[in-house]
């Protein structure tokens, strides 16, 4: 049987590499593998369906699956997820707060302006779950002003399933975020890009959490969640063409995965340009374990269970969906590398 020919994008992971440069073979298939920023990756995924595999956003897919009935295999997204997870992120580094409005402490957020690129967003979606868990802020605690941060008019890509009378405001095309917090418009931000008036000697901005690295670390060791923010997909029509794929896609990204990990404790020259990186990866290792970035159902079932939860406190899913019904059957198992 002749190769399947796949293009693949993603943005430029360590934890890609080995599959772009040919040092992992995906089994049965040729790949034409592009790198692309995840807005843009995002962007032509979902409006255009341009590429067969590809990242997609954790709570949008969550979102696709609910808004079908239970049994109707992924919902009706437009991609099919596999448990592989290039980008993984602690996001209490991603809440900006003005100095100037009196906020000490999260709870100082209650009846706040704050602005949000897309509420959707996966990364707002770990950032107030983890305010819910760890202060009890609720969603509709919050004032929230939705737009892009640099261009006007970002959506979301499912409608949301907000209550009556919850409190957010669209700036559609009049505005962007970086604007309105440098001028004072909004009390707070989350988003998961640095705010350039960020440090920039004089807009009197903070993260919430500048110790955010100490803050994560404890988050995880009470949680036992590392949040998970992109999967990936392969287009629906790709995958039903040749449902085989799945674990071929989730094993090769696995071990390149597993190949990129171990090259952070290369001592002799290091790989990576930051001069205590091994100390650094052994620093993860004590907190998350052996397998830092861990891929795979198994590894990941309390941050996905937290992710479903997330979804449906925060007015996002329509319903609560399993864990099941996320990945093709035979990845859910730990990948043969």
């Amino acid at each position: 049987m002749p190769p399947v020919n796949l293009t693949i994008a993603t943005w430029d992971y360590d934890r890609v590499r080995p599959i772009m440069d040919g040092r992992v073979k995906v089994e049965g298939c040729e790949i034409n593998f592009i790198n692309v920023p995840p807005e843009e990756c995002f962007h032509r995924a979902w409006n255009y369906q341009e590429f067969d595999v590809t990242e997609i956003g954790l709570s949008g897919y969550i979102a696709g699956i609910s808004r079908a009935p239970r049994g109707v295999p992924f919902g009706i997204s437009p991609y099919v997820a596999t448990p592989a997870f290039p980008s993984r992120s602690f996001r209490c580094s991603g809440i900006y707060i003005r100095t100037d409005r009196g906020i000490q402490s999260p709870l100082d957020l209650k009846g706040k302006k704050i602005g949000v690129p897309e509420y959707q967003i996966t990364a707002a979606v770990w950032s107030r779950g983890y305010l819910h868990d760890e202060y009890g802020l609720e969603v509709d605690d919050i004032n929230w002003v939705q737009g892009g941060m640099d261009d006007p008019g970002r959506k979301d890509k499912w409608p949301n399933n907000f209550p009556p009378g919850f409190p957010i405001t669209y700036l559609g095309e009049t505005g962007t975020l970086n604007q309105m917090f440098e001028a004072g418009e909004l009390d707070a931000l989350i988003c998961p890009r640095t705010p350039r008036c960020y440090r920039d000697g004089k807009t009197p901005v903070r993260r919430l959490f500048e110790n955010f690295e100490e803050v994560e670390k404890a988050y995880y060791r009470k949680s036992g969640v590392f949040p998970i923010m992109h999967a990936i997909g392969i287009r629906r029509d790709v995958y039903e063409k040749h449902p085989w794929l799945a674990v071929n896609i989730y094993q090769a990204f696995s071990e390149a995965k597993k190949i990129t990990q171990a090259e952070l404790f290369e001592t002799a020259a290091l790989r990576v340009g930051l001069p205590w990186v091994v100390s650094s990866a052994l620093s993860a290792q004590e907190v998350l374990g052996p397998d830092i970035f861990p891929y795979g159902v198994k590894a990941s079932c309390k941050t996905l269970e937290a992710a479903i939860r997330y979804s449906m406190e925060q007015h996002i899913a329509v319903r609560e969906i399993s864990i099941e019904e996320m990945f093709p059957a035979p990845t859910m198992d730990e990948p043969k590398t």
